[in-house]
């Protein structure tokens, strides 16, 4: 698919706005810092097609007031030494681009992820100096049909998922004439921020090291190619997961979530696809939240990041051979690790390291490669479950479709499905070898239970 640039403008904020550096979090340096893409698409009717500048002008529009509470988005990154990064709230602007194709919308299918979205959101050129990079980048597609398209990608070194759906949610609001409905909290003082003398509680089973298990066999492929598919779960068939899970587990309270008994799912039929020998450890990348973990709760509308990674681990031949309740009850305690204690602790523990970038994935990402955490034999999965994606109308309609813009290396994301019937959606990566036998298992495995 050709997409043809039209424009790219600079969107400040529209009134001036508080410039200066505001220290980072520990959460906000490690991890994924590069970007998080989300993808729309839009049928918008007639009144809105003409004349051609309304659709773009409203978007420029309200992204300038929009910066105005969320003025961090209109800043710039910048290091201090080697390892840590400070933000520079100077108003410099986001980035909005528009551009063509003479693709329809009905070209994209069911719009599951794939190849057809290169060109679609803006992308980063990461061996610029990151202070030259805009923290927000907004992209217009039109097709030749009359819809549209709307990528955006934001640095995830300023926001989480969660923090992106908020801003996104106010934009939208603000383009449609509200007032807005929740103000960002933008102190990350409260995470310890710029606070080098904390005093957290112990923490004796603090772990940060992040070692992931290996493949015990060198047969793979250094880089193997992957490929993307969006799998689609019924209310009927996640009720059977749940109640597999929960299968001879009574005294569990309370019982596993859909979220647990879908990740071990995915973890299980993982190893299965991949025939992983019964030795082989592996282990299962979770993001676990702070803002409720921690005391007290971090704010309402905090923008920035809460999350933690951590891992459940298992050997292959114990995940494959228990029943699912075994993967759920892994990923439970894996989760369960993120305590108050835990997470004062671990602040700590990364102020004083001496080096943060072993921690972040943006060496790799300036060495063209995929962030490196999850690949065979280990797998990541990002929870969406119960984060408000839909609804995102700008005055022209709700979306024809919404989702993650990618999915990197090997790991899924969990989606609600728009109907809002209780079904779901997948969005996997994984080794082009081994995602047929994953599909098989992992709709078998579902049908089996009811047997």
């Amino acid at each position: 698919m050709v997409v043809r640039l039209k424009g790219s403008y600079t969107v400040k904020p529209a009134e001036p706005t508080w410039e200066g550096c505001q220290p980072l979090s520990e959460l906000d340096q490690i991890g994924c810092i590069t970007y998080i893409p989300i993808i729309g698409f839009y049928r918008p009717p007639q009144n809105w097609l003409t004349p051609a500048e309304t659709i773009p002008n409203t978007l420029k529009d309200s992204l300038s007031r929009a910066l105005v509470p969320f003025y961090p988005l209109a800043g710039r990154l910048q290091w201090i030494g080697k390892d840590r990064l400070e933000l520079n709230c100077n108003g410099i602007g986001a980035q909005f681009i528009e551009a063509e194709s003479e693709a329809k919308l009905v070209d994209f299918g069911d719009f599951s992820l794939s190849p057809k979205y290169d060109g679609l959101i803006p992308t980063l050129d990461y061996s610029l100096p990151i202070h030259e990079l805009p923290l927000l980048l907004v992209q217009l597609t039109w097709f030749s049909c009359g819809g549209i398209s709307l990528g955006l990608t934001a640095s995830h070194a300023v926001v989480d998922g969660q923090s992106l759906l908020h801003f996104i949610s106010e934009w939208t609001g603000l383009a449609r004439g509200e007032p807005l409905k929740l103000a960002p909290f933008l102190d990350r003082k409260v995470l310890g921020a710029g606070n080098d003398h904390l005093h957290p509680p112990a923490s004796p089973s603090l772990d940060l090291s992040f070692n992931l298990p290996t493949l015990l066999s060198s047969e793979e492929e250094t880089k193997p190619e992957t490929t993307i598919a969006m799998l689609k779960l019924t209310k009927e068939e996640v009720e059977k997961l749940k109640n597999m899970a929960n299968e001879g587990e009574e005294t569990i309270i309370p019982a596993y979530t859909r979220y647990e008994s879908l990740a071990g799912h995915i973890w299980r039929c993982a190893s299965k696809a991949r025939k992983h020998k019964h030795e082989q450890p592996t282990a299962l990348g979770l993001c676990a939240s702070s803002r409720s973990r921690i005391k007290p709760a971090l704010p309402k509308g905090y923008f920035g990041n809460a999350i933690f990674d951590v891992l459940a681990t298992s050997t292959a031949g114990e995940l494959m051979a228990k029943p699912l309740s075994y993967a759920a009850r892994r990923i439970r305690e894996a989760i369960e690790t993120v305590t108050n204690e835990y997470i004062w602790s671990a602040i700590d523990y990364l102020k004083k390291h001496p080096d943060l970038t072993g921690f972040q994935d943006l060496q790799a990402r300036t060495s063209n490669d995929k962030f490196p955490f999850y690949k065979n034999p280990n797998l990541g999965v990002v929870n969406w479950l119960s984060f408000p994606i839909y609804g995102v109308d700008f005055g022209w309609g709700k979306e024809v479709y919404i989702g993650p813009g990618d999915v990197d290396a090997e790991s899924s994301f969990l989606v609600p499905s728009s109907s809002g019937d209780g079904s779901l959606v997948v969005a996997l990566s994984l080794q082009v070898s081994h995602m047929e036998a994953f599909k098989k298992h992992f709709y078998e495995d579902i049908m089996i239970c009811n047997m």
